[in-house]
């Protein structure tokens, strides 16, 4: 119940008993259960009680007792297509205005959606959402469309397949309502399975569709070789780009609403072989947490972290590989510290969540618009905090510390495996030891590794190999955990993921160290005699603890 919305149910929630708070949130976070069950169940308050102060909230009204349905004439206003994309019922109509319950009343881009489309005044109310999604399955009826059937009802032909069309005949195949229909349900199951990204391949005789969840990938049935032109068409369509353009990447973006719920989606394309393989990175609001106290920072970490992000100048660096969560960690890091005292400005490629407040700059390499060329204007915009979304090169690298050096407090990303080795990094890009030394105040390295599934989670004894491997002796082989494999994980022992953290704080000894342009093993030798945790340590505390399985941590530590 209201997954996407813990901030706003955080603060609903303020007067209530401390204790209390502090359990549900501790819950909501290991578990990802939402906060306002987890409040429910800690007693904070009653399921009514919540929904009358969401109600209150909003300044709308609180419906307690739903119908078995509601007026056909009410019904008709909405199409079932729009109030299952939605969420919505019709509940009320009195002139321009409009009453629908809601699913989910705290998403404002269902209003300002519906207020285009139906050119109405909406005004959402707050009812208990599961017997809204009940009434709203039996007065639209429920979409009970498989892929396999709608891949049924999709004419491809084989001259689709060698894409020997011509433009008009392309567009007219990505219109089809089959194909149309199809798309929507990919997206759709991927974003109720989580999905960080979808993969649709073509190879010479099959057209291969895959999510990756939890960081794995998962194969769907595939569609016939000959429907990859029309659906890869259509994906391009939605997106903006150019369909007639095969020949080069393109980049693009899909905003859409799914039952009731904002999501984005990162759209790229590449020529391959046999066609163009396209790429989406779902960013789905509901299913990421903004917030310091939601990452699952270690205590000291996130104390230090906090002191840091509030600091007049200097650089903040997070590094780890491509999806390991450090935009993430960057935006919660801004989020924590926007205020309107504060002016904050972000150059990213591309920019991945919108944040009130913040100006952000979507890089643009292709007409000179680089993060160094952004990075030199923002420093003429008068801001505060400047955030670059990473530092490839030695421009970017120079440009942010004159930027800290001037008065400004800098965050950014880079590619490391671990945070000793970002001071080499940098020197190896051409920086001078002597200006990381003044500028770089902490790095942050992170990894996401899989979360045991809690639904079916026990004792498991790993193979003495990997016990090995981990540096442990075989007297430790009954303190681990494993998922045995449940419906609430697909069988696959997992459910969800947690971070791992390294934090190097640049103390005087350190700097010193870096001055005399010590190598990265003495630096993380000298780091961990000062209190820092590794990786890998906090990899095997965490499989310890039964978070996660001691094979997730050697594959990613």
């Amino acid at each position: 119940m209201f997954a996407a919305h813990s901030q706003t149910i955080r603060t609903i929630l303020e007067g209530a008993d401390a204790a209390g708070l502090a359990a549900a949130l501790a819950e909501h976070r290991e578990s990802g259960r939402p906060l306002a069950e987890a409040a429910i169940a800690h007693g904070l308050v009653t399921r009514a009680e919540l929904l009358q102060r969401v109600a209150a909230h909003l300044q709308t009204e609180c419906v307690a007792e739903l119908p078995a349905a509601v007026p056909a004439e009410l019904a008709a206003l909405l199409t079932p297509a729009q109030a299952r994309t939605y969420g919505v019922v019709p509940w009320r109509s009195a002139g321009r205005r409009l009453d629908l319950l809601a699913v989910d009343p705290l998403n404002h881009r269902v209003t300002e959606d519906l207020t285009f489309v139906l050119g109405r005044d909406i005004r959402l109310l707050v009812g208990d959402p599961d017997d809204i999604a009940a009434l709203l399955r039996r007065q639209y009826g429920e979409d009970e469309a498989r892929l396999e059937e709608v891949m049924q009802e999709i004419h491809g032909n084989e001259a689709a397949a060698e894409g020997g069309l011509a433009l008009r005949e392309i567009e007219a195949l990505a219109g089809q309502a089959p194909v149309i229909r199809f798309v929507n349900l990919v997206l759709a199951q991927a974003v109720r399975d989580h999905a960080s990204d979808i993969h649709f391949e073509p190879f010479e005789h099959e057209f291969k569709i895959r999510y990756r969840i939890d960081g794995v990938l998962h194969e769907l049935v595939p569609p016939a070789r000959a429907l990859a032109l029309p659906i890869i068409s259509r994906l391009k369509v939605i997106a903006g780009l150019n369909i007639a353009e095969r020949r080069v990447p393109q980049d693009g973006r899909i905003r859409l609403t799914l039952a009731g719920r904002p999501v984005d989606l990162r759209v790229s394309t590449l020529p391959t072989q046999f066609g163009e393989s396209v790429v989406l990175r779902v960013l789905d609001q509901a299913n990421v947490q903004l917030e310091l106290d939601q990452l699952g920072l270690p205590p000291a970490v996130r104390a230090e972290l906090e002191e840091i992000i509030r600091r007049p100048n200097g650089i903040c660096l997070v590094t780890g590989p491509t999806g390991s969560g450090k935009t993430t960690t960057l935006y919660s890091a801004l989020r924590a510290i926007n205020t309107p005292d504060q002016k904050l400005l972000t150059a990213e490629d591309p920019v991945e969540y919108e944040i009130e407040g913040i100006m952000q700059l979507p890089v643009n390499p292709a007409i000179g618009l680089t993060f160094a060329a952004a990075l030199r204007s923002f420093l003429r915009q008068d801001p505060d905090v400047i955030m670059v979304g990473e530092i490839r090169d030695l421009e970017t690298a120079r440009v942010a510390i004159q930027a800290s050096l001037t008065g400004h407090l800098v965050f950014s990303t880079l590619h490391t495996n671990d945070a000793a080795g970002t001071v080499t990094r940098l020197i190896d890009m051409g920086v001078e030891p002597f200006l990381i030394a003044s500028t770089l105040e902490a790095v942050l390295a992170q990894r996401l590794l899989r979360r045991i599934c809690r639904h079916c989670r026990a004792p498991a004894r790993p193979a003495p190999a990997v016990l090995a491997q981990a540096g442990l002796g075989p007297e430790t082989a009954t303190e681990f955990f494993r998922g045995a494999g449940c419906r609430h994980c697909n069988g696959t022992g997992y459910l969800g993921r947690r971070g791992l953290f390294e934090w190097l704080r640049l103390t005087e000894p350190l700097r010193e160290l870096v001055l005399q342009g010590a190598p990265t093993a003495r630096l993380r030798q000298a780091a961990v005699a000062k209190g820092m945790r590794t990786l890998r340590d906090e990899g095997i505390r965490a499989a310890r603890a039964g978070e996660t399985t001691l094979e997730e941590v050697l594959k990613f530590t």
